[in-house]
């Protein structure tokens, strides 16, 4: 049999060598696994629907909501507290200051990124602490809103057939079982997403601040790292929107 050979020609982007469509191999890496990430978000999210869809939803007006295992709660009636204001119902407003929290924290990154393409060091710290701080913040928040869920509220709210306060993984005084374990699951998943993206964003924003980014002469690793945050706050668009407000 005869050797063939394959001639790739100079300017292709596959040529062997050098980075695959002008990308380095580590943002390739990175898109890779935001890929695969995203087919386990979706998979959980198309869950969270089947199961949403499968149990009735309350068919009167919402004044005369009240929290009961036949039908699936309306989810203004279950998040509309925020800390320190008791008895006031705010619907969806703490959960609304978290995503904007959040969405500004994905700001501060691409201001972190473009002062890294300028490398201009003192700026990238900035950008990079304050991403930190918002990915924090947001994880503080996340926190309170779980211990709320798990507390309870008031019992007024609940139909006569229905005495348990409170969330667990089994039982939750909102409404079928399946929509605490459904909650404590995406949103503690995407919880940890944000606190490693917090991890990583610290471990790069040290090694900037002692110089290791600019003895290599490029702040890729700012901007890989970028890639995983917006993901991050990407995917909180669609578990907010699952939860929240459907």
């Amino acid at each position: 049999m005869a050797n063939t050979a394959v001639v790739v020609k100079e300017g292709s982007p596959w040529r062997g060598g050098v980075e695959p469509m002008k990308v380095s191999y580590g943002k390739l890496m990175m898109w890779f696994f935001l890929l695969s990430d995203a087919f386990t978000f979706s998979a959980l999210l198309i869950t969270y629907g089947l199961i949403r869809y499968s149990h009735p939803a309350f068919e009167g007006a919402i004044s005369d909501f009240a929290f009961s295992q036949e039908y699936w709660p309306i989810p203004e009636m279950v998040y509309d507290a925020i800390p320190f204001v008791h008895g006031v119902h705010l619907p969806l407003v703490f959960v609304g200051i978290m995503t904007f929290i959040l969405i500004l924290s994905s700001v501060t990154m691409v201001l972190a990124v473009e002062a890294g393409h300028r490398m201009d060091k003192q700026a990238v710290e900035k950008w990079m602490l304050w991403t930190i701080v918002g990915g924090l913040t947001f994880l503080g928040c996340q926190a309170w809103e779980w211990s709320h869920f798990i507390a309870g509220t008031d019992i007024a709210k609940n139909v006569a057939s229905n005495n348990f306060i409170g969330a667990n993984l089994s039982m939750n005084q909102y409404g079928p079982s399946n929509f605490a374990a459904l909650f404590f699951f995406i949103t503690g998943f995407h919880g940890f997403h944000v606190f490693s993206g917090v991890m990583i964003n610290f471990v790069i924003f040290y090694q900037v601040t002692v110089g290791i980014m600019e003895k290599r002469g490029h702040y890729e690793m700012v901007e890989k790292v970028g890639l995983y945050w917006h993901f991050v706050d990407l995917v909180w668009v669609f578990v907010f929107t699952f939860f929240y407000l459907i």
